[in-house]
């Protein structure tokens, strides 16, 4: 439930409606539009009665929620979230952000000389993994704190903000200390816990939707960091399962302007995962960026045939140099720009 304000409403008609939502048990959130404010009320299960707030100077109405994903929906906030990430970037504006780098960090020299490679390209986010969720117990599992040191160096040496993947409530804290943004997996987009111990973090999260998910699955998922205080969500589409084994995933294009008209959250796309196979991360790399995705997850390794994690789906860097290059024709065509990397001092 939101309870809107009119024009020129002022901090202390706003205040006044706070203390009246708080009186009541709830909790109030006041969120400042661009023409106008509204308060959220939190923790109520059904609707609230309008004629509680009708005493009080400068509210206009009372507006449901109608989504089961409350802080997540259009409804709740028309304009879009833009998730501020060190060095200027920004994920969910005019401008298209890119993320890539090695599905798993393996040295300092390989993750440090590939966010050179990655940055001269025109990325602006450098992505590795440190804790790497595998399939099988005997599969590379990742360099731990190790390996995040050494993207904590890549990012010195580049000015490349870092994301990379936390795996359980545990180690929030330890990656949180190096990373700009954590990333959550989609085999943990539905632990609840985890969610919850991200949005406390203070730190933007990267969402990735489960491969057997639903959109509304995906936002109610976000709506337990929002829950938490936290509205720097970003969400990412990267495949659901199919019934066709000729590529890994599916990659749902279609969820991106899906996602747009129900949420204010900005929403990219890994292609690497969404199909699993080299040869088709490029064209769908495009295809994402055409249908307004906010920005792109790739996975990138100076030599991908002897990457110790997802080889198969990882291309060189010279593949992801002609990749940003058909990016920024694309993105003249659709109205938007490739964000471009800071020049580090």
């Amino acid at each position: 439930m939101l309870v809107v304000m009119e024009r020129g409403a002022t901090s202390e008609q706003v205040q006044a409606v706070v203390r009246r939502i708080e009186e009541l048990g709830y909790m109030a959130r006041p969120m400042a539009g661009l023409q106008r404010t509204a308060v959220a009320i939190l923790g109520n299960q059904g609707s609230v009665d309008a004629a509680r707030f009708s005493d009080l100077a400068g509210v206009k109405a009372l507006v449901p929620v109608t989504e089961p994903f409350r802080q997540a929906s259009r409804e709740w906030q028309p304009e879009n979230t833009v998730v501020r990430l060190p060095g200027g970037v920004t994920v969910g504006g005019d401008e298209v952000v890119v993320m890539a780098g090695p599905c798993a960090v393996e040295s300092e020299r390989q993750i440090v000389d590939t966010a050179r490679l990655v940055r001269d390209a025109g990325a602006t986010v450098l992505r590795g993994g440190a804790f790497k969720p595998r399939s099988s117990p005997y599969s590379f599992q990742g360099l731990g704190e190790q390996a995040l040191v050494w993207l904590a160096r890549a990012r010195q040496e580049t000015g490349l903000a870092v994301v990379t993947e936390v795996m359980d409530t545990e180690s929030v804290e330890l990656v949180a200390r190096y990373a700009d943004v954590l990333q959550v997996g989609a085999r943990n987009m539905q632990n609840f816990s985890l969610l919850r111990r991200v949005g406390r973090a203070g730190k933007p999260v990267l969402l990735k939707r489960g491969y057997a998910a639903t959109i509304t699955e995906l936002l109610l998922a976000a709506e337990y960091i929002l829950a938490e205080g936290n509205p720097q969500v970003i969400l990412c589409e990267r495949g659901v399962r199919g019934f066709d084994g000729a590529t890994r995933f599916v990659l749902d294009l279609a969820a991106i302007p899906l996602v747009h008209r129900l949420s204010h959250l900005p929403i990219v796309a890994d292609p690497s995962h969404g199909t699993g196979l080299r040869g088709t991360v490029v064209p769908m790399a495009r295809a994402a960026f055409a249908a307004g995705a906010d920005g792109l997850l790739i996975e990138v390794h100076p030599s991908p045939e002897h990457a110790l994690s997802d080889g198969v789906q990882t291309i060189s860097t010279g593949e992801f140099a002609e990749l940003m290059r058909q990016c920024r024709a694309i993105a003249e065509v659709v109205g938007r720009r490739v964000a471009e990397p800071v020049e580090v001092g």
